[in-house]
């Protein structure tokens, strides 16, 4: 399928944990896509924006290189490329962070074992996937240690000899806990961003990425959003917001021909369950309703 480089591009992890989210993240942000026969391309029907579907260490490369001008990629894999870049190379910049994905990158030693704090490292090897990471903490933190580069299952290094402690990814713990070892520090907190190409853009692919942004941020407002609308005596209005969950302050009309009645709108974020509806009608308040947000737009 051959595409106009006047469309935008957006690479995005073709499997993995950010994959189906990072997809479902532009979809609800309005785009609607035409999947190629490989299935690795997605073309935008609704908006000139295409998906490009690759493996997650990929897409900074692709960015920094102009292929795609937009990347859904981890925080960790970002900055990795930042810090192994050719010197004067223009890495790719972080945009939005999108609130998913979320991890960290975290030295783990064994279990029992005698490292309790991470000076104790220093002289120790370290096998890691991320040696740039690794690196720059070592170095801000007074360490020298070797690192030890490996590609995948840098869980098992230290039982197979290969370093004393390893540099990697922790979500929930288990494979920690599965190879006997846990963590003994985080050095970098990681989750879902957009990222941007560091080439300058044209006016029009400009115009769209700024739309896209706002689109997407506007899709992240709205989860777990929830309108309010009820009326009630103007005197309870100071009591009724005390009692909302609300993200900023609700909006207050007067109501024709009842001079002391005000209607209210407050878009309130988390749970807005019966007990908050039946405080509420006891300040006075009637004809609540509550709605699910599905799009905002600042």
């Amino acid at each position: 399928m051959t595409i106009a480089r006047d469309r935008l591009r957006v690479a995005v992890q073709k499997s993995g944990r950010l994959a189906e989210t990072s997809l479902s993240l532009l979809r609800r942000a309005g785009l609607s896509f035409r999947a190629s026969r490989d299935r690795l391309f997605l073309y935008g029907e609704n908006l000139p924006i295409d998906v490009l579907l690759v493996r997650d260490d990929d897409i900074p490369g692709l960015l920094m290189e102009g292929s795609c001008e937009l990347g859904i990629v981890g925080r960790n894999v970002l900055a990795e490329q930042r810090l192994t870049a050719l010197p004067g190379t223009d890495a790719p910049a972080e945009r939005l962070a999108l609130g998913f994905g979320g991890c960290r990158l975290s030295l783990a030693v064994t279990d029992g074992g005698p490292i309790t704090v991470p000076a104790q490292l220093d002289g120790l090897r370290i096998a890691t996937s991320y040696p740039g990471l690794l690196a720059d903490w070592l170095a801000v933190n007074g360490i020298r240690a070797e690192i030890v580069v490996l590609s995948g299952s840098v869980e098992i290094a230290p039982r197979l000899g290969k370093a004393d402690a390893i540099c990697d990814l922790v979500s929930s713990g288990a494979t920690l806990a599965a190879n006997q070892l846990h963590e003994l520090v985080a050095i970098l907190h990681s989750e879902a961003v957009l990222a941007a190409s560091p080439h300058p853009l044209g006016s029009a692919k400009a115009e769209q990425v700024e739309r896209l942004c706002a689109r997407i941020e506007g899709a992240q407002s709205s989860d777990g959003a929830r309108l309010l609308m009820l009326q009630a005596p103007r005197a309870a209005l100071a009591a009724i917001t005390r009692l909302l969950p609300v993200r900023e302050s609700p909006s207050v009309l007067s109501l024709d021909g009842l001079p002391d009645d005000i209607a209210v709108q407050a878009l309130c974020s988390g749970a807005l369950d019966w007990q908050h509806l039946e405080d509420l009608k006891r300040l006075g308040a009637r004809g609540l309703m509550v709605l699910n947000v599905e799009r905002m737009l600042a």
